[in-house]
């Protein structure tokens, strides 16, 4: 039998049709233990290296997880991109794929994955990969549904999450050109409509926080315009309209929470000014 050159990089192993990638999957969550399950369920066959990072769930979510056969970890809330590097750190493989806690991988996408190592390494070192919502009343997503096609599986050596604590992408090394797959993760973000406008709330405040912290100020009239606009964006642009009354409805929301961010960062401003002004009084002389 030959023998590689002495030296040489010894070839990969091929994985099995059917056991673990070298590949780790890794899920922030908090206070999921509704949706996690099916998560967890959807990839757990395709990796020996499921982490949950949690930020102090309530409702069981670390004891599901842990139950499915995920190595959870406490690390309080940082923002999404520190949460998400953070997590990254925690996994022992180079090839990463990151789920949020509310996304499930069809049976047809995680075929298309494992495939990626039928021989060998996969051809690219970042793939982007489609996420499309499911409406609750919905079982898949509309085929004419927006999808956004974000990187989310990728070697930590070529991207790496950004730091930024609004925005969750991975921040690819230059030169990197990531592929396409053609499967779409299945995205169930909405418990409710109640519940998503809190949860957009919420991150209106997170936006208004980071555009203080960046010093970005946004001109007071796009208050006017925030509301109509995003509508807009959303009904028609991401095509909402597809989705009948709902998708008006989820429309409306998305738009409801654009002009928080902005209502709240010209009210801060305002606050701001009439704070500096009691600390600095107009000198009476002039």
């Amino acid at each position: 039998m030959s023998r590689a050159p002495e030296g040489a990089a010894a070839p990969r192993p091929v994985p099995g049709p059917d056991g673990p990638l070298p590949l780790s999957v890794f899920i922030i969550a908090h206070n999921e233990v509704d949706r996690i399950g099916a998560t967890l369920r959807a990839v757990r066959g395709l990796t020996d290296d499921l982490v949950v990072v949690d930020s102090g769930s309530t409702d069981g979510t670390q004891a599901l997880a842990e139950s499915l056969g995920a190595r959870v970890l406490h690390h309080s809330w940082p923002g999404y991109g520190p949460q998400k590097r953070f997590a990254e750190e925690q996994c022992r493989h180079v090839w990463l794929l990151n789920l949020d806690a509310d996304e499930v991988v069809p049976p047809e996408l995680a075929r298309e994955i494992r495939g990626l190592w039928a021989a060998g390494e996969p051809r690219r070192p970042a793939w982007r990969i489609g996420i499309a919502e499911i409406f609750p009343g919905e079982g898949r997503p509309h085929p004419f549904a927006y999808t956004l096609t974000p990187v989310r599986l990728y070697r930590k050596d070529k991207g790496r999450y950004a730091a930024s604590p609004v925005h969750d992408r991975v921040a690819l090394e230059p030169g990197v050109k990531p592929g396409r797959l053609r499967g779409v993760i299945h995205h169930f973000s909405v418990r409710s409509l109640g519940d998503q406008l809190d949860k957009l709330n919420r991150y209106s405040d997170q936006q208004a926080d980071d555009l203080e912290s960046r010093g970005v100020v946004i001109p007071t009239w796009r208050v006017f315009v925030e509301l109509p606009g995003n509508f807009l964006k959303a009904y028609l642009g991401r095509r909402h309209f597809v989705r009948g009354t709902y998708g008006f409805l989820t429309a409306m929301n998305y738009a409801i929470s654009r002009h928080l961010r902005v209502a709240k960062h010209v009210e801060r401003r305002r606050v701001a000014a009439a704070r500096q002004d009691r600390v600095d009084p107009p000198d009476p002389t002039f």
